[in-house]
């Protein structure tokens, strides 16, 4: 991973459930199988170089496994 979170993510929105996410045979062979959900979300992030910035940030969460693959979308700063 490239970043770190730094603090809380606001404004969390469902993107996708279940059977709508093309991913699902991947995170269910990998981390197991669950009520995957796609979620997205509005966070600050440390960047690899030192600087933090504001970024919607997209990950796959299920209950018992937590947050998986997450990736930064846009900056929004």
């Amino acid at each position: 991973m490239y970043f770190k979170i730094v603090g809380t993510i606001s404004n969390i929105e469902i993107i996708a459930k279940t059977t709508s996410i093309r991913e699902l045979s991947q995170l269910n062979e990998k981390y197991g199988r669950g009520k995957w959900r796609k979620l997205k979300g509005v966070a600050l992030v440390e960047l690899d170089n030192g600087n933090i910035r504001q970024a919607e940030v997209h990950w796959y969460e299920a209950h018992g496994i937590g947050k998986k693959k997450m990736k930064i979308k846009q900056f929004l700063d």
